[in-house]
């Protein structure tokens, strides 16, 4: 695992950064694909995990989060708008037809989801943001003292900050006032679903305009 912050750690990805996880504290946010599952649990165990949160529910997100949860035995927490598509294991597709044919694609195993988070709780010393756009029900992670942000698929930073994929967005226009939200935030570490942390608050603010 790579410390990026006090309490906070990225796990190795292959390749690296295109899909991501963190460990806070003894929380797992994001669980990557489901094909990630033996990565992941190499790297968690021996370590003390309370707790599994997904940003949002889409299967490269939370593909591998059957197997953590039972593993090691843990709730699995989201936000309380994408409850039913993880349970289910079936997300809100976006419009249009790449939504449409995702939403045939292998979904990975359905697991119940012990707490649908809301807006300002609390998860391993981060309060819990409404962020939805991306999905439904995303979330984000703020931690004020120390300005770092776990954004989810809010923001990616492939090669460069941008907004996420429109053809993969469930509501475009929701998820850029999200992206304005947390650009406000001004923060000091920024850390994406996919792609490098970002410690360069001013570059998600020139993006957001």
């Amino acid at each position: 695992m790579r410390p990026l912050a006090p309490g906070v750690h990225q796990l190795l990805g292959r390749p690296p950064h295109m899909v991501n996880a963190y460990l806070v504290e003894d929380v797992l946010v994001d669980a990557g694909t489901p094909s990630a599952r033996k990565r992941i649990t190499r790297q968690l165990d021996g370590r003390a995990i309370a707790a599994h949160v997904v940003t949002h529910a889409h299967p490269d997100h939370f593909g591998s989060s059957h197997a953590v949860c039972e593993r090691y035995d843990v709730p699995l927490w989201a936000g309380a708008k994408d409850v039913e598509a993880i349970t289910t294991a079936t997300p809100v597709p976006s419009p249009g037809l790449a939504g449409s044919l995702l939403s045939r694609m292998k979904m990975p195993s359905p697991h119940p989801v012990a707490r649908g988070l809301g807006e300002g709780d609390e998860v391993a010393g981060f309060t819990v943001l409404d962020v939805p756009g991306h999905s439904p029900g995303h979330i984000a992670l703020w931690r004020d003292h120390d300005g770092v942000l776990i954004c989810g698929d809010v923001f990616f930073n492939v090669l460069r900050p941008s907004a996420p994929p429109k053809i993969l967005t469930f509501d475009d226009e929701r998820n850029r006032a999200s992206m304005r939200r947390l650009a406000e935030l001004r923060p000091k570490l920024v850390l994406f679903g996919h792609g490098r942390p970002l410690r360069d608050p001013d570059r998600l603010l020139r993006l957001v305009g």
